[in-house]
């Protein structure tokens, strides 16, 4: 069902008196978190760790379950089993918002950064899957295969291995396109133009975009968050793109970044927008959909507030097993590297730290972390 768009024009385009009340509380919890992070010692591992809960809670709104446990294995190349496609997703919102974090707080709204997030720019650090990892994996494939392929010829499996040999040389070829015999290859797509198996040929993209800009223009001189909630609600009438439809929430948030209501962080919408019903996010009547975004920023601020407050307790009991120790240990770092994720693994600390796999579990006892697996093998912990 797509939601009918509404008009910004005319005396009665904001209701005032019902938006009123929700606006004051989520304008006021908002600003109170931000405050909070402004000068808090835990604010960097706050963040860092907000980018996961939200990425995993936008694969939520779009009905895909993602594990945040998952996306901290997979962020560090330390995944347990075969990347799912919905994980993917959730790791370029990740990157996105470590992205957005990372640069001006104007620079998310403006036409470069803007074709960076969308994957239009000429250089995309930490935002879209590069080629090179697979050229390499390739390169190393072709060596590997052409070095050994006589030795194996003298023990008793030297059919098989030569059967194998000529499988991968195929495969090289076919992927080169120097294949001899005559392969069926898809269609080349012209550079700029999009094939109609991936994309709806008759959706603008530019054109949508260019009206939600529109919108962005227009709300200019608005309260920050009521901006926000007519920015989030413009995006969810017009889908603008395609296949990137989580990035809306974000720009919103770099949005009040770049009037500075949130100069400390980043606000995780999808995370508190989980947390209000499909029903109201998606309702027919505009009006409602405010109400719901409104009431939604406001349980992510709730959420943030706790959240801080849960870290700068778990800060303080860690800081009491630091007395005493040699300046050299490496007990501190291993508080950061918690603070900073949802959970470590002892891989994980093994890699930061430069530890011994011995070493990052005496770390690990010595702190009185709590494990969270319950197994014997890939084990992880959180703090309390």
């Amino acid at each position: 069902m797509r939601i009918p768009p509404f008009d910004l024009d005319g005396a009665d385009a904001i209701p005032w008196r019902e938006l009123a009340g929700p606006l004051v509380a989520a304008e006021d919890c908002l600003a109170r978190l931000d405050e909070r992070l402004d000068k808090s010692p835990v604010r960097e591992g706050f963040v860092a760790r907000t980018h996961f809960y939200d990425a995993a809670a936008a694969l939520w709104l779009e009905g895909e379950l993602v594990h945040v446990e998952d996306l901290v294995l997979h962020d560090t190349h330390m995944d347990i089993r075969t990347p799912t496609h919905e994980l993917t997703r959730a790791h370029a919102v990740l990157r996105a918002r470590r992205l957005i974090v990372a640069n001006r707080p104007d620079w998310a709204l403006s036409p470069n950064g803007l074709g960076q997030l969308r994957g239009r720019g000429a250089s995309i650090p930490d935002t879209l899957p590069s080629e090179s990892h697979a050229t390499a994996a390739m390169g190393a494939g072709d060596e590997a295969s052409d070095g050994s392929a006589n030795d194996d010829l003298n023990d008793g499996l030297g059919g098989e291995f030569a059967a194998i040999d000529a499988l991968l040389d195929r495969t090289r070829n076919v992927l080169n396109g120097l294949a001899a015999a005559p392969v069926p290859r898809p269609q080349q797509v012209p550079m700029g133009e999009k094939s109609s198996l991936v994309y709806d040929l008759d959706w603008d993209e530019e054109e949508r975009l260019s009206d939600w800009r529109a919108v962005l223009n227009r709300t200019t001189g608005q309260p920050p968050v009521l901006s926000a909630a007519l920015l989030w609600d413009a995006w969810e009438t017009k889908e603008p793109l395609q296949h990137l439809p989580w990035l809306g929430h974000l720009l919103v948030g770099a949005m009040l970044r770049q009037v500075r209501k949130t100069s400390a962080h980043l606000v995780c919408l999808n995370t508190g927008l989980r947390a209000i019903p499909r029903e109201r996010r998606r309702a027919r009547d505009r009006t409602a959909r405010l109400i719901g975004f409104l009431e939604g920023v406001t349980e992510a601020a709730g959420a943030g507030l706790k959240e801080h407050d849960r870290l700068m307790l778990a800060r303080e009991q860690m800081g009491r097993r630091l007395r005493g120790r040699r300046g050299h240990s490496k007990l501190p770092q291993l508080v950061d590297l918690v603070l900073a994720r949802p959970l470590v693994s002892s891989a994980m600390i093994e890699k930061d730290l430069k530890l011994t796999a011995r070493g990052a579990l005496n770390l690990v006892a010595e702190l009185g972390l709590r494990e969270i697996t319950g197994r014997g093998r890939y084990r992880a912990w959180a703090i309390l």
